[in-house]
């Protein structure tokens, strides 16, 4: 089985998901994976797909078209799925905060620094209720190697938090 993976963004309006799942539908093609959502008005997409090699290569083609009339960007690459993650221990990080600039890359950089994969994230900013006052949510799922202690990786992440004022949690997926 091949797989691919395809990205659009575009202005967000309806019809988007419905003419993307109509093509792939008609190819016999399987979507294993999707996210989709609005950003600032922006409609995205990113999605994996797996079939034949010949559909996979229509679907470029038709997708490449709907991309024309829709205006979306539009990227399709060829992928062999995930490398293999054996041995690694997946958890869930979340972080919440007064929003302030840079909270992603300083989470990112205490992960990437132990070598730590993220491979998944999820951030959103609201207003308090009452004082208005906004707040930040990023919630993370990493893949953790099986030589780094779980019991000093708390540790650590507890006190990065801490310098960093952050309310931060680390568990088990």
């Amino acid at each position: 089985m091949t797989r691919a993976v395809i990205s659009t963004i575009g202005k967000d309006r309806p019809g988007i998901v419905n003419a993307i799942a109509e093509i792939v539908n008609d190819l016999n093609l399987s979507i294993e994976d999707s996210r989709m959502t609005v950003l600032g008005g922006e409609f995205a997409v990113l999605m994996s797909v797996a079939g034949g090699t010949l559909p996979l290569q229509r679907l470029e083609t038709k997708l490449g078209r709907l991309a024309e009339k829709l205006d979306l960007a539009f990227l399709f690459r060829r992928t062999a799925g995930r490398d293999n993650v054996e041995g690694r221990v997946p958890y869930t990080v979340s972080v919440t905060a007064m929003d302030h600039p840079g909270i992603v890359h300083r989470v990112a950089s205490f992960f990437s620094s132990q070598n730590i994969n993220i491979y998944n994230l999820d951030t959103v900013t609201e207003r308090a209720p009452h004082t208005g006052t906004p707040i930040f949510s990023l919630i993370m799922e990493v893949e953790v190697p099986p030589e780094i202690r779980i019991v000093e990786l708390r540790d650590s992440f507890f006190y990065f938090c801490d310098d960093h004022d952050l309310d931060g949690e680390l568990r088990p997926s």
